[in-house]
């Protein structure tokens, strides 16, 4: 038996974390659903929304965007959660950088950048889009892909984050929003 055959869960028991940051006009906000390997829901986080004041953006320049999807949003909505992901997907490139505060892969969903430089693009059968991950850590991939590959078949790594928008917005019409993850 393969070492890869021998850690794979049942559909059920893998878990996924599904990580999304919508800009909107009161600053940042993220939503995070976990799922299982089925694309059932075990559990769902947002955060309230974050917006950097003039000195924060003067000090933390071109890393800024990095900062608030990765550190602030990010790595707060993973540590909050009870649920520990196998893997975490993401619909947006800067919470890619959250790999180097946890000890879980992540990978994002959707179209690849004009220049390839920094990135590894892959695709996958659970995906209707190129899987994206960051070049240092390639060596993910595989860890990656053998997690993919026992996701049940049903699943499209995409279609989460709609159910996670649709989360949101109807979370800030109840006003759930005005609390913190």
């Amino acid at each position: 038996m393969t070492r890869q055959a021998a850690s794979a869960k049942p559909h059920g028991l893998l878990t996924l974390g599904f990580l999304s940051v919508l800009q909107e006009s009161h600053g940042w906000l993220g939503g995070y659903l976990v799922t299982n390997g089925w694309g059932r829901p075990l559990e769902f986080r947002l955060t309230t929304a974050v917006q950097p004041n003039r000195v924060q953006t003067v000090l933390y320049g071109p890393t800024l965007s990095e900062y608030l999807h990765a550190d602030v949003i990010g790595k707060t909505l993973v540590e909050k959660t009870t649920t520990k992901p196998d893997l975490i997907v993401t619909d947006s490139l800067p919470v890619l950088a959250l790999r180097s505060r946890i000890d879980i892969p992540v990978v994002a969903v959707g179209s690849a950048p004009e220049h390839l430089g920094d990135w590894v693009a892959f695709p996958h059968v659970r995906s209707s889009t190129l899987l994206l991950l960051p070049r240092k850590f390639e060596v993910d991939q595989d860890r990656i892909v053998a997690l993919l590959d026992q996701v049940d078949p049903a699943v499209d790594l995409a279609e989460p984050f709609t159910r996670v928008r649709e989360a949101v917005a109807e979370a800030r019409k109840m006003g759930v929003t005005n609390r913190a993850a």
